[in-house]
C-alpha cells in the first residue's frame, strides 16, 4: 500500500492505495468508523489485495490525517473522497464503510449517485430523517462533553470492549485510540464534531438513496447506541438485504473479518 496525500482547505487527507490487481475494477474503498483509522480494515486489506484495486484512508481529523480543522460537514468528506477517487482512476467505487464510514457513503451517493457501483454498510445505519428521534439528534449535538470529562481509562476501557467482542478486536481498538493517548481534548473533540457533523445529516432531511447493489451487515452484539434497531428498520423498509455476524460486535469486520469478507465478495459478485 502507497500512502498518499490529498489536500483541502482544512488539512491533508492521508490515504494509502494499491492499484496493482488481477481484476482492474470495481476498486475497493474502505471507510473507517469514527476515532478508528486505516488499520481497521487490515484484515480486509490482507485478503483484497491484489484481487482487486484497493484504498483506505484516516478520515479527515483522524491520526495521520492531523492537524485538520474540524469546521467540515459530511457533505465535505463525501467530496474530498470524490477528489481523491478522481485523481486514484477509481471510476467504478464500491464503498464499505464501517459505523461512520457507512454515513460517508450515503452521503457520496447523495451527491454522486452516478458513480456509485456497490455499498456495503458494516454496523452502520441509514442517514435518512424519518430513522431517528428528535431526542436522538438533540443527544448527538451535546455528546463532545462527556467524551471531554470522562476519566480516559475508563472511556479506553469503554471504547476497546464497548465496540468488538474479539481478542484481535479490542486490542487494535485499543491501539487506535491511544493515537490520542495524553490529548484527550483532541480525542472528545474529534468524537463530539463527528456526531454534530452526523446531526446536521440528518437534520437535512435528504433522501440518501443507495442506486446501486448493497448489502447491510451487523453484528448481533453490536451495543454501538441502537445499531441494530436502525439495521432491522433499514432493512425492513428498503428491501436491502441483512447479514448478521454471529458473536460480532460493532467492528464486526474485525471480530469476524473472514465471514465479513465472504459477504462483500459476494456483493461483488453482483456489481
Amino acid at each position: 500500500m502507497l500512502e498518499k496525500l490529498y489536500p483541502t482547505p482544512c488539512g491533508q487527507i492521508h490515504y494509502w492505495v494499491n492499484e496493482a490487481a488481477q481484476r482492474p475494477a470495481p476498486q475497493l474503498v474502505f471507510l473507517p468508523g469514527l476515532t478508528a483509522d486505516h488499520r481497521l480494515f487490515d484484515k480486509q486489506i490482507a485478503y483484497f489485495e491484489g484481487q482487486y484495486p484497493v484504498l483506505v484512508w484516516d478520515a479527515p481529523g483522524h491520526a495521520a490525517s492531523w492537524p485538520f480543522a474540524l469546521t467540515f460537514r459530511l457533505a465535505d468528506q463525501a467530496k474530498w473522497l470524490d477528489g481523491i477517487l478522481t485523481q486514484e482512476g477509481f471510476d467504478r467505487p464500491v464503498l464499505i464503510g464501517q459505523s461512520m464510514g457507512g454515513y460517508v457513503a450515503q452521503a457520496f451517493a447523495q451527491q454522486f449517485p452516478a458513480k456509485l457501483r456497490g455499498f456495503v454498510s458494516i454496523d452502520s445505519a441509514p442517514l435518512q430523517r424519518q430513522y431517528i428521534t428528535g431526542a436522538e439528534i438533540w443527544l448527538l449535538n451535546r455528546m463532545e462533553p462527556v467524551y471531554r470529562h470522562y476519566p480516559w481509562k475508563s472511556l479506553l476501557r469503554s471504547g476497546t470492549n464497548g465496540v468488538a467482542t474479539s481478542e484481535y478486536g479490542r486490542s487494535l481498538m485499543r491501539e487506535m485510540m491511544m493515537v490520542y493517548d495524553g490529548d484527550q481534548a483532541r480525542y472528545a473533540s474529534l468524537a463530539g464534531h463527528g456526531y454534530r457533523m452526523l446531526a446536521e445529516a440528518y437534520a437535512a432531511d435528504l433522501p440518501y438513496q443507495i442506486p446501486c447493489p448493497a448489502l447491510l451487515i451487523c453484528g448481533e452484539q453490536d451495543r454501538a447506541g441502537s445499531t441494530i434497531r436502525y439495521n432491522k428498520a433499514w432493512h425492513k423498509k428498503t428491501g436491502i438485504p441483512i447479514e448478521w455476524i454471529r458473536g460480532a460486535g460493532h467492528n464486526s469486520n474485525t471480530d469476524a473479518p473472514e465471514a465479513v469478507n465472504r459477504l462483500i465478495e459476494r456483493l461483488l459478485a453482483a456489481v
